[in-house]
């Protein structure tokens, strides 16, 4: 016969080494903006889903589509090393 044992005390147990770093808790602020803009678009989608877009539907799709976009392109651009031409 087989016993069968939980794992509660490694499911609950955190030691400090398992805790986020200040350079990980860092890099979340810095995409905080993208991850509010996808959050805003997924409600604009779930709002749609039972029922066909209205104008005012698209019009929010769209503006979060783009808010989203632009969030990523700006997380893109600080993340990129700036790179100066030199003649």
């Amino acid at each position: 016969m087989s016993h069968i044992v939980t794992v509660q005390e490694a499911v609950t147990a955190f030691a400090d080494w398992l805790e986020p770093t200040d350079a990980e808790l860092d890099a979340i602020d810095r995409e905080m903006p993208v991850i509010a803009a996808d959050i805003e678009l997924m409600d604009a989608y779930i709002a749609t889903l039972d029922r066909t877009p209205s104008e005012l539907d698209t019009r929010r799709l769209r503006r979060a589509r783009r808010r989203a976009l632009a969030a990523r392109v700006e997380l893109t651009n600080l993340s990129a090393p700036a790179t100066g031409v030199s003649a």
